[in-house]
């Protein structure tokens, strides 16, 4: 059985840091592509970044470049998500999410395993 595990989410100033984990199970972690997605009240989820496993490419969406940092430890079937100088427009749920890299090309258009995500507070 699949499964995606989100866990370091919480509330902090801004400014401040947070490390999000995303621990993977049921399936071969080298050979997926994992992305970090989030979703604030009322909006559409964005994708933030997202990793190949297998080469360690990355991605990051503009508005967290600089800012956030994805990190894969493949022995611990985990990836991360540092986030520094966080800002209130962060806040979010935030998921990830894994495909199977040969399939889905990079960065990917979809994935097909999905976490239940954590929440990200950030205030003023």
């Amino acid at each position: 059985e699949v499964q995606l595990v989100e866990s370091g989410g919480g509330l902090v100033q801004t400014g401040g840091s947070l490390r999000l984990s995303c621990a993977a199970s049921g399936f071969s972690f080298d050979d997926y592509t994992i992305g970090w997605f989030r979703q604030a009240p009322g909006k559409e989820r964005e994708g933030v970044s997202c990793i190949n496993n297998s080469d360690g490419m990355t991605y990051y969406t503009n508005s967290v470049k600089g800012r956030f940092t994805i990190s894969s430890d493949n022995a611990k079937n985990t990836v991360y998500l540092q986030m520094n100088s966080l800002k209130p427009e962060d806040t979010a749920v935030y998921y990830c999410a894994a495909v199977w890299t040969a399939v889905a090309g990079f960065p990917p258009r979809s994935y097909d395993y999905w976490g239940q995500g954590t929440q990200v507070t950030v205030s003023s």
